[in-house]
C-alpha cells in the first residue's frame, strides 16, 4: 500500500467539523422544536455520537489496511453481500443529502451578495444547483489535500462564528437582556399549543441524530492521516465532544435574541445574527453579508467532503465484477473519478423531484429534502451497528489495537442505538403534514426502488461468480474478520519490532 500520510490531526479535526458541524442544524432544529433541541443535542452526543465514534474507531482498528472504510467494516462480520448493500446505502442516502445541501448554497450566496433573502423559484434553484455540483465533483477528485485545504478554512470560519455568537449571547444575558424565549428548563419542553405532536418530535429526532452524524465518512481518510489508528480515534472523539457542546449551547442561546416563530429554515441564521448585531450596535446589513460569506464557504467545504467520501466508500473496494474495473479505478489520490461522475449523473434528476411538491416556497422545499435526508441518513449507521453487533457476538477474539469496552458494553450500546434508530427512521419517513403522494413517491418509493435494484444487481454478480468459481463465490460471502485478525497480528508485531527490544519486553536490559 502506498504511504499517502499527508494530513495531520489538525486537518482531520477540521474535516470532521466540516462534515459534521453546521450552524444550519442549529437553526433547523430550533425552528422545529425550539430550545428543547439543546438538551436533545447534548443527549445525542453522549448516547449516540461518542459511542458511535468509538465503534468506528474499533472498526478502523480491525481493518487498518482497508481503503474504503464502511465496506470493509461490514464485510468483516457480515460478508460481501451486506458489505455491498451497506456501501450502496451509504452512497445512496448521500444522494439525498446533496438535494438539501446544494439549494442552501444559493441561499447563502444570495445573502452574501444582496444582504437579504433571495426570492427564487425552486426549479431555478435546482438548475443552478447542478452547475455548483459540476464544480464540486471536479474538485472532489483532487484528493484529501485539496479538500482539506478548503474545509480547513471554511470550518475555521464556522467555528469562529459559532463561538463569537455563543460569547455574544452569554454577554447579552450577563448584561441584563430579556431573552426572546424562555431559557429555563421549563421552556425546554413540547409546547402543547404549538401543534407539534409526539410523532412529529420523533421525526425531528432523526434530524438531530443526522446533525451529530458523519463520523463514518472520515474513516476513509485513515490512510492519509499521520499517526494512524490511535491518532484517528483520539481526534474523532475530541471533535465529537466539541461538536455536541457547540450544538447544545448554540441551540439554547438562539432563544436570547429571536423568538422561535420569527425564524425559518432559510433565514434563521441571518435573522438571529442581525438581531445580535443590533443589540451590540453593529451594522446589521454588514453582519448579514459576512455571515452569508462564512456559511457559503463552510457549506462548500462540507459539500466537497460529501461529494468525495461516499464515492470512495462505494466504488473503491467493491468487487470489480459488480460494476466493472473502470468504474472503480482510482486516481493517484485514491478517488474513483468515473464513480464520482456517475454520482453526478444520478443526482441531477433527483434535484428536480422535490420541486414538484414545494410550490413556490424555498422553505417548503428545504423542509421536504431535510426530512428525507434525515430519514435515509439513519440507514448506513444502523447497518454498521448491526455489523458491529455481530462482530462482538461471533468474532470477539479477533486481534485489533482498539476495543470499545468489554463485550457486554459493546453489545448493550449496539442494541440501544438500533432501537432508537428504528423509531426515528419510521417517524421521519412518514412525516406529518406532507402530501401522501410525495411521501409514497419520494420517501418510500425512492428508497425501495434504489435498494431493491442494488440487491438485484449484486445477485446478478453473485450468479456469474458462482458459475465461474464456486470457491470465490463462497469467499465473497464469508466474513473477513479471521483474515483481518491475522493481518493485524503481523502488523502489530512489525510495529513492535520497529520500536526495538523495549517495546517487546518491558523488562529487557538496556
Amino acid at each position: 500500500m502506498t504511504n499517502r500520510r499527508s494530513i495531520g490531526a489538525v486537518i482531520l479535526f477540521s474535516m470532521i467539523i466540516a462534515a459534521v458541524f453546521n450552524f444550519r442544524n442549529v437553526i433547523n432544529n430550533y425552528v422545529s422544536i425550539g430550545t428543547l433541541a439543546a438538551p436533545i443535542f447534548l443527549i445525542a452526543t453522549i448516547l449516540y455520537f461518542v459511542p458511535f465514534t468509538l465503534v468506528i474507531a474499533e472498526m478502523v482498528s480491525l481493518n487498518r489496511s482497508a481503503e474504503s472504510g464502511v465496506y470493509q467494516w461490514v464485510r468483516s462480520s457480515l460478508g460481501g453481500r451486506w458489505a455491498f448493500f451497506t456501501a450502496f446505502c451509504y452512497w445512496f442516502v448521500n444522494l439525498f443529502y446533496f438535494i438539501s445541501l446544494l439549494p442552501i448554497v444559493l441561499v447563502y450566496a444570495g445573502y452574501m451578495i444582496l444582504g437579504e433573502e433571495w426570492t427564487i423559484q425552486p426549479w431555478l434553484i435546482a438548475v443552478l444547483s447542478v452547475a455548483i455540483f459540476v464544480v464540486a465533483t471536479w474538485v472532489s477528485t483532487k484528493g484529501a489535500r485539496w479538500i482539506g485545504t478548503v474545509t480547513s478554512f471554511g470550518s475555521t470560519l464556522m467555528l469562529v462564528m459559532a463561538i463569537l455568537f455563543i460569547v455574544a449571547a452569554v454577554g447579552a444575558l450577563l448584561g441584563g437582556i430579556t431573552p426572546a424565549n424562555d431559557l429555563s428548563p421549563g421552556g425546554m419542553r413540547l409546547d402543547p399549543n404549538s401543534g407539534l405532536t409526539a410523532w412529529a418530535f420523533l421525526g425531528t429526532l432523526a434530524w438531530i441524530i443526522q446533525a451529530v452524524g458523519g463520523a463514518e465518512s472520515i474513516g476513509v481518510y485513515l490512510n492519509d492521516l499521520k499517526g494512524g489508528v490511535r491518532a484517528f480515534a483520539r481526534t474523532i472523539i475530541v471533535a465529537g465532544v466539541a461538536i455536541g457542546l457547540l450544538y447544545a449551547l448554540g441551540t439554547w442561546l438562539m432563544g436570547v435574541f429571536v423568538e422561535k416563530s420569527s425564524v425559518s429554515y432559510s433565514n434563521g441564521i441571518f435573522v438571529t445574527m442581525q438581531a445580535a448585531a443590533g443589540h451590540f450596535g453593529l451594522p446589521g446589513d454588514v453582519v448579514v453579508r459576512v455571515v452569508g460569506l462564512i456559511m457559503l464557504v463552510a457549506t462548500l467545504g462540507g459539500l466537497l467532503i460529501w461529494t468525495s467520501a461516499p464515492v470512495k466508500v462505494f466504488f473503491s473496494e467493491i468487487p470489480d465484477g459488480i460494476f466493472g474495473r473502470r468504474v472503480g479505478a482510482r486516481n493517484q489520490q485514491g478517488v474513483p473519478v468515473v464513480g464520482a461522475w456517475i454520482q453526478f449523473a444520478i443526482v441531477v434528476p433527483l434535484l428536480f423531484i422535490p420541486t414538484l411538491g414545494a410550490g413556490s416556497s424555498i422553505n417548503d422545499l428545504l423542509k421536504i429534502v431535510t426530512n428525507m435526508t434525515a430519514a435515509t441518513a439513519l440507514l448506513p449507521p444502523a447497518l454498521i451497528l448491526i455489523a458491529y453487533l455481530v462482530l462482538r457476538v461471533r468474532f470477539e477474539d479477533t486481534v485489533r489495537e482498539f476495543r470499545f469496552g468489554s463485550r457486554r458494553v459493546g453489545l448493550a450500546m449496539s442494541v440501544f442505538l438500533l432501537t432508537v434508530f428504528s423509531v426515528a427512521f419510521v417517524a421521519a419517513t412518514f412525516p406529518e403534514g406532507q402530501a401522501l403522494w410525495l411521501t409514497l413517491a419520494y420517501n418510500v418509493g425512492g428508497v425501495a426502488i434504489f435498494l431493491g435494484a442494488a440487491l438485484l444487481w449484486y445477485q446478478r454478480y453473485l450468479r456469474r461468480l458462482r458459475a465461474l468459481s464456486p470457491q470465490e463465490a463462497a469467499a465473497e460471502l464469508a466474513p473477513t474478520a479471521p483474515l483481518r485478525s491475522q493481518e493485524n497480528t503481523l502488523a502489530l508485531q512489525a510495529d513492535r519490532d520497529a520500536q526495538g527490544p523495549r517495546a517487546q519486553d518491558p523488562v529487557a536490559p538496556a
